[in-house]
């Protein structure tokens, strides 16, 4: 009976074994959807086959681009600002307890305000500038991280909280030193679907009013009927999206190298 150790997978195999079941099943989905459009004759104002989207992607390519440019730069300032927004009201609902007694409630009520419904305000306040849609992606984008952050921070240990304060640990260095380290992992977790709101925030901020983005796209090409351009806008969003995810899966592991990882598994 062979008793031998399994060979080590190498990195190369390790990473191929990630992506390439997405990427078949990608190839899969665009052969069925062209072969589709074209075998049922669909119009390409109703739903354009996928080598007509390339077609526009290339045709198009500098105005995408800048368009890709300028959305990315709101997303990436829109979703700083959310980040250190919900970090702060996280650190004071939790240090300050009768403030966040009070804070807490009016953090949920205000998040179930529809966003869309407060872009024209935005618009109205700040004009159709910059803050407009980074303060539409604030207020999609800080409560996941709020929320994910007290949630680590209330999860401590009790009896390690005992400790610290027996020996004399004032509520800032409990907060500081155990609660905060605590909280990274679910704090990582927060900042991931926080990058994938501030996407979603950015568009919706482009569509209420802008002169420039990819939602500006999306909207002069829809009063175009040129469809093939709503779809290459749309997919040049989703690589923001993926692009941005990533990027904050990447500083998870960097900051909080011992949390435990989404495995396909």
């Amino acid at each position: 009976m062979n008793l031998s150790s399994p060979q080590p997978v190498s990195g190369w195999d390790a990473a191929t074994s990630s992506w390439l079941p997405a990427a078949i099943l990608l190839l899969v989905t665009i052969v069925l959807w062209e072969a589709a459009v074209r075998i049922f004759s669909i119009s390409s104002f109703i739903v354009p086959a996928p080598s007509e989207i390339a077609k526009s992607l290339v045709a198009q390519w500098g105005t995408l681009m800048q368009a890709t440019v300028v959305t990315a730069g709101e997303i990436l300032f829109g979703f700083l600002v959310s980040v250190i927004v919900g970090i702060a009201l996280a650190l004071v609902i939790v240090r300050f307890d009768w403030l966040g007694r009070a804070l807490y409630p009016l953090v949920v009520l205000f998040q179930n305000v529809p966003k869309v419904a407060l872009a024209p305000i935005f618009i109205l306040w700040f004009g159709y500038g910059l803050a407009p849609k980074i303060g539409l992606i604030l207020v999609i984008a800080f409560f996941p991280v709020t929320l994910s952050m007290l949630a680590g921070m209330q999860s401590v240990d009790r009896s390690l909280l005992s400790l610290m304060n027996s020996v004399g640990a004032s509520p800032t260095q409990i907060l500081f030193r155990i609660r905060v380290p605590h909280s990274l992992p679910s704090l990582m977790a927060g900042t991931k679907i926080a990058a994938t709101l501030s996407v979603i925030g950015a568009i919706v901020g482009e569509f209420a009013g802008a002169s420039d983005g990819l939602g500006y796209v999306i909207q002069f090409a829809s009063t175009q009927l040129d469809t093939a351009l709503v779809f290459a806008a749309l997919l040049m969003v989703s690589v923001l999206g993926i692009a941005f995810y990533y990027a904050a899966e990447i500083l998870e592991r960097v900051v909080v190298p011992w949390a435990p990882k989404f495995s396909q598994a």
